[in-house]
């Protein structure tokens, strides 16, 4: 069974049946992120094809939400261990991180445009990090955070850090509509020690236009959520119209990639009305899935909207 197959395998029999109990929840149940590890997919046995790793994500956003969007931020660790240039970073991180055995989130303070969020200053040994991060998900279920911070000369430094409250790491917990299972902090960095041995990468900060292969994989949660209110609702235009947005997004048009994004984003709100509304006044109990359809969908077309996805996303619903 390949990848894409074990992740519906996965969606339909294991996430999909306790995703109420999980939305209800304050983290993500133990359970099922070892299943996902068990089955390989925090990286063992997972693809090197953009496109099936994008199948994967879309099947596991359409069992729970809060799974994949955690199970998504370690991708990103994963990655940045396996092609790190330091030798020590590779063979410490790659293998406990693919096989699950270590769990990675993401503070992006430092590497999102503007004044930066996180900075980082040398020191003997290491880096000193202040600022904070309003969005790290997983805390409680993951052991390291890849952090970028930015330095006094626009460097950006990305080092792992330990997923550890400390006198100079404190966290608090964001109060969301959805996904609250993800366990979503911002983190307070005040005079953190980073040592130089966790440093994963130095470069200069060199801000720009988001690859079409992010907005691909960002789409990915819309879809997934779309496909599950299709597979509820039964056979509709619904259906045809996922596999056409699926189709433009895999073209990965760097003219059109951002309005595809946006596409997304409306039909997983759309498919979620036509959901509650073929359901009727009972899908607004708290102990069906159509509210937390509706939930997830909105979530997942304003998460890490891009400028011109949001600029689409508005024209696409009558209020550009």
């Amino acid at each position: 069974m390949d990848a894409v197959e074990t992740a519906h395998r996965l969606a339909d029999e294991l996430l999909f049946p306790v995703a109420l109990e999980t939305d209800a929840a304050g983290v993500i149940p133990l359970a099922s992120l070892d299943a996902l590890a068990d089955a390989g997919l925090y990286g063992a046995a997972l693809p090197d094809d953009l496109e099936a790793t994008c199948a994967v994500l879309e099947a596991l956003a359409g069992g729970c939400l809060s799974t994949a969007f955690v199970w998504m931020q370690h991708l990103g660790v994963l990655r940045a261990a396996m092609f790190c240039e330091d030798a020590h970073i590779r063979e410490e991180w790659s293998e406990p991180l693919a096989r699950g055995d270590r769990r990675g989130g993401l503070a992006l303070g430092g590497a999102l445009p503007g004044p930066p969020l996180i900075t980082a200053h040398e020191t003997d040994g290491g880096w000193l990090l202040d600022g904070s991060s309003p969005w790290l998900s997983g805390w409680g279920r993951i052991d390291v955070v890849h952090t970028g911070a930015r330095t006094d000369d626009e460097r950006l430094v990305w080092m792992f850090v330990d997923a550890r409250e400390s006198d100079t790491l404190r966290v608090e917990l964001q109060d969301l509509m959805t996904l609250r299972a993800t366990a979503t902090v911002r983190a307070d960095f005040d005079g953190h020690f980073a040592p130089d041995e966790r440093v994963v990468s130095v470069a200069p900060f060199t801000p720009g236009a988001t690859p079409p292969e992010v907005l691909r994989i960002h789409a990915s949660l819309a879809l997934g959520v779309a496909g599950r209110c299709c597979r509820l609702l039964g056979a509709s235009p619904l259906d045809d119209e996922l596999d056409a947005c699926r189709a433009r997004l895999a073209a990965l048009d760097p003219e059109r990639i951002a309005a595809d994004r946006a596409d997304a984003g409306e039909l997983a709100v759309r498919a979620a009305v036509v959901l509650m509304v073929h359901t009727g006044s009972r899908s607004i109990l708290l102990d069906l899935h159509p509210q937390r359809l509706a939930r997830e969908a909105l979530f997942a077309s304003v998460y890490a909207l891009r400028p011109a996805s949001r600029d689409a996303l508005l024209r696409r619903l009558g209020a550009a």
